[in-house]
């Protein structure tokens, strides 16, 4: 991880790696600033006074091990993305942040620009962080049951998944019925109106168009005598009624005049004079039979074609248009066939409901029952390790006891501690001081690794409060956890750092006005050197520097 300009740090790069890694400083040196920009990488909020003074901008660029596939290279190439394949099934994941002093932030994922909460949802794959505030969170009853839900294994994963999707069925028909019965009057006043517009439009029952029909049929009838009129002058003046020469005839004569021309340009004009004098007969019959239709016209059918007219307008009226009626003819039917079925629907969605309530409560049984086995065991292994982190009479119970209905089951996870011989066991929220906390904490963490082991895991501090003897068997519980996890541990003890496979050192200097860190991996006399100045506050101390010695030596020993 490679940081610029953020916090007291002007730039730096911690070589990580696998392991315990141990990270040390004087205080005000910037060992918080290595956890704020890991925090960044995680997602976390970016706060702009996190930027080094006199700096326009803070940034924090990580490489980290992943599976080539898996939910982290899934989620990864969902962002656009890319993994860099290093063998082994293994591949490199480049992530990165940088946060402006005017607050503006930009993220990056295998080398493509990407929202924060991609980050936060690796995060959520890769790390577990523990601080001072988020010993805190061991104190709610949500974090405790998850913790025991982590512990439970395969057995308790599953029956918390049958639970959880029978729950959301059950809310699913509870939501259901609960709308059907609420407008079950309104979709009755739906169906009745439904209902009534549908027997009109079958009493109707127009035809498509039939309106613009109507509408030039009632045009004629109207006009009827003026067309007749107009029509009767044409036909006579065709077909030679009265006084006026048939024009078929005078056709005719002129067709006969033009082949006597003997000429090939007078026989095409012939030919035309001819084909005219057919289409005059045949417009002359046209005509004839338009009168004879005009005259079987009775003297109320303008009447009717009205009547019609009017009846159509008023379902165009109620409806817009003659189509839309139409057409809720062939929807209608489904609708009211729907709503017409809601009292079945409300009938088959109790039964349903009732079905899936009493799965829901088998299932949460079986939850319950899972979660009690396995927080007898959890409170056991948990015990077992506070006695070997200087808890000899410490006893932890984890309590469950039944709670309100959610999507995590019926139970209520309580951890309680009895730090003392004799002592009732307490809510880990009243019992524990900041230490006992610390050591409850890391304490579950390397029991529930053994089953559900966590990537990395970050912890800021977790030794504030303890000392001596207790602080040394956390340094060897974070060594053990660091056999399945990579371990990353800000610490101010030099019997926790004694035991990492590699400690890095958060340097601070000073020109006289500014003030910057660097970090430095230690190795031989510097590390032995740090190590005295944390045991002493005097890194040449001949005494120090030998205790320095002999804890280092319990690292050996213990491997």
């Amino acid at each position: 991880m490679r940081l610029r300009d953020l916090g007291v740090i002007a730039e730096a790069t911690l070589p990580i790696g696998s392991g315990f890694t141990a990270i040390t400083g004087e205080t005000g040196a910037g060992k918080t600033m290595v956890v704020t920009g890991l925090g960044l990488l995680l997602g976390q909020r970016a706060d702009s006074g996190a930027v080094r003074a006199g700096a326009t901008q803070a940034s924090v660029d990580g490489v980290w091990i992943v599976p080539e596939h898996g939910a982290v290279a899934d989620r990864v190439r969902e962002a656009g993305g890319d993994l860099e394949p290093i063998g082994g099934g293994l591949a490199e994941l480049l992530v990165g942040r940088s946060l402006s002093s005017e607050g503006r932030s930009r993220a990056s994922v295998g080398g493509r620009a990407a929202p924060a909460g991609v980050l936060a949802d690796l995060a959520d794959e890769l790390v577990v962080v523990h601080g001072q505030s988020d010993q805190l969170r061991l104190r709610t009853a949500a974090a405790q049951r998850d913790a025991l839900d982590r512990f439970g294994g395969a057995p308790l994963e599953s029956a918390l998944a049958a639970y959880r999707a029978t729950y959301e069925r059950s809310r699913e028909l509870s939501r259901e019925l609960t709308a059907l019965t609420e407008d079950r009057d309104v979709r009755a006043r739906e169906a009745d109106q439904l209902r009534t517009a549908i027997a009109e439009i079958e009493r109707v029952a127009p035809q498509p168009g039939e309106d613009a029909e109507l509408s030039r049929r009632a045009e004629r009838l109207a006009n009827a005598e003026e067309l007749r009129a107009a029509a009767a002058t044409a036909h006579e003046i065709l077909s030679g009624d009265g006084d006026v020469p048939d024009v078929g005839i005078l056709l005719a004569e002129s067709r006969r005049a033009l082949e006597r021309g003997h000429d090939p340009a007078l026989d095409e004009l012939a030919a035309q004079a001819a084909d005219l004098g057919y289409r005059a007969a045949d417009l002359a019959q046209a005509l004839a039979g338009y009168l004879a239709d005009l005259d079987e016209t009775g003297p109320h059918e303008l009447a009717a074609v009205e009547d019609r007219r009017a009846v159509l307008g008023g379902l165009i009226r109620t409806h817009g248009s003659l189509d839309a009626a139409i057409e809720l003819l062939d929807t209608g039917a489904g609708r009211l066939a729907e709503l017409d079925d809601d009292g079945v629907r409300i009938e088959r969605l109790v039964t349903d409901s009732d079905a899936a309530a009493s799965a829901l409560d088998a299932q949460a049984a079986v939850l319950t029952s899972a979660r009690s086995e396995a927080a007898g065991r959890l409170g056991a292994a948990v015990t077992e390790e506070l006695h070997a982190l200087a808890m000899p009479d410490a006893r932890v119970v984890v309590a469950v006891t039944p709670g309100a209905e959610s999507a995590s089951g019926r139970d209520e996870v309580a951890i309680l501690l009895a730090p003392h011989a004799g002592a009732e066991p307490r809510p880990v929220a009243k019992g524990a001081s900041g230490g006992e906390l610390s050591r409850v904490m890391l304490a579950i963490e390397v029991v529930i690794a053994g089953v559900d082991p966590v990537p990395t895991f970050v912890f800021d501090e977790v030794d504030a409060g303890i000392g001596g003897a207790a602080a040394i068997e956390v340094g060897r519980r974070l060594a053990r956890l660091a056999r399945s996890s990579q371990v990353i541990a800000v610490t101010h003890l030099a019997q926790v750092a004694a035991f990492a496979n590699n400690h890095l050192s958060v340097v601070k200097a000073s020109d006289g006005s500014v003030t910057a860190s660097d970090v430095r991996r230690l190795d031989g006399a510097d590390r032995e050197a740090e190590m005295a100045r944390l045991l002493s506050g005097m890194p040449d101390s001949n005494a120090a520097l030998t205790h320095a010695r002999e804890l280092l030596g319990l690292r050996a020993r213990s491997e």
